[in-house]
C-alpha cells in the first residue's frame, strides 16, 4: 500500500490513470500524446504505477498495451475511507468498469491482469474446480473434466441445475493456461434488442476466453493472471460489454478468496 500512495502522490502519474481509466488498454505513444513529458519520462512513470500494481500491460506483436488495474485503489479506499464514512448508505461498493472495447484489430477486445499472492497450482485449481468457483461466481459458475474437446457445463444460479450452453474446452495446461470457447446470448437477453432479427444476429456470435499464469513475482506481487475474453464481432456486441464489467468483479472476488486462503492457511 505504500507504494500505492507514493505512486498517486504524483500530478503526472495521476494524469497517466485518469487516461486509462477514460479509455484503457493505450499503447505509450497513445498515452504520450498530449502530455508534455517525454517519452521516457512516461516510461518511468509507467513503471512506477506497474511496481505498485496500477497498471499493468500485456504485449500483443509488437504493441504493448496498458491497463488500468482498479483493484488497489479499491483495496486503499476500503481500508482508508470506508472505515471513516458515516450516513452513506449508497457507498459504491463496485470496482471501475477496467478493460473496455479497443478499436485495432490485433488487440484482444477484453484483457484484464491481476496479481494474485498465491502458486500457479493452486490458483488453476481455482479455476477449475466447480465448487470453489461458485464462492467468487457468485452461486453460478462452470464445471467441466477441462480435458481439451469437453463441454463447459454452466450452473446459471444457486439453486440451477448445471446445463449445456454449448461451451467447449479448448486447451488446459495445469498451472500454465486455460481457455474456452464462451456462450452465446440467452433467451434471457432478448430484452438488450429492439427486434427478434437483432436478436438472433447478435445469437449468432461466438466468443473465447483465456486464462493465462504467469509464474510468481520475484517482487512479491504474487502470480500473474491476464485473463483475455475475445472473438467479438464488433465493439457495439451486447455480450462484450457484459463480460467487460464482470469478469473484473469476479476477478476480483477471486483475488479475495484466495488472498484470505493464503493468509490463513485454510481452504
Amino acid at each position: 500500500m505504500d507504494d500505492v500512495f507514493r505512486a498517486l502522490a504524483d500530478a503526472s502519474r495521476r494524469r497517466l490513470l485518469d487516461r486509462l481509466r477514460e479509455r484503457n488498454g493505450q499503447t505509450l505513444r497513445e498515452l504520450c500524446e498530449g502530455l508534455a513529458l517525454s517519452r521516457q519520462a512516461v516510461s518511468k512513470h509507467l513503471a512506477v504505477l506497474e511496481a505498485a500494481r496500477l497498471v499493468s500491460s500485456v504485449r500483443r506483436g509488437r504493441e504493448k498495451y496498458h491497463y488500468l488495474d482498479p483493484v488497489p485503489i479499491q483495496e486503499l479506499s476500503d481500508r482508508w475511507i470506508g472505515k471513516y464514512e458515516h450516513g452513506r448508505p449508497d457507498r459504491p461498493g463496485r470496482l471501475e468498469r477496467s478493460l473496455e472495447e479497443q478499436p485495432a484489430m490485433d488487440k484482444p477486445e477484453f484483457g484484464y491482469v491481476i496479481y494474485i499472492q498465491t502458486t500457479p497450482e493452486r490458483l488453476y485449481e481455482a479455476l477449475t474446480d466447480a465448487e470453489f468457483a461458485q464462492r467468487y461466481f457468485g452461486g453460478w459458475g462452470p464445471r467441466s473434466d477441462w480435458r481439451a474437446g469437453s463441454p463447459v457445463l454452466w450452473k446459471m444460479g444457486p439453486d440451477g441445475a448445471y446445463e449445456d450452453l454449448g461451451q467447449t474446452v479448448i486447451e488446459a495446461l495445469p498451472g500454465r493456461r486455460l481457455a474456452y470457447t464462451w456462450h452465446r446470448l440467452l433467451p434471457m437477453h432478448r430484452q438488450l434488442f429492439d427486434t427478434d432479427a437483432e436478436f438472433k444476429a447478435a445469437q449468432a456470435e461466438h466468443s473465447r476466453v483465456a486464462f493465462d499464469i504467469g509464474p510468481a513475482d520475484p517482487a512479491s506481487l504474487g502470480v500473474k493472471l491476464t485473463v483475455t475474453h475475445d472473438g467479438f464481432d464488433s465493439p457495439d456486441s451486447e455480450m462484450l460489454k457484459g463480460v467487460s464489467e464482470g469478469w473484473v468483479m469476479i476477478l476480483s472476488s477471486l483475488k479475495t478468496l484466495l488472498e484470505r486462503e493464503e493468509a490463513t492457511g485454510a481452504r
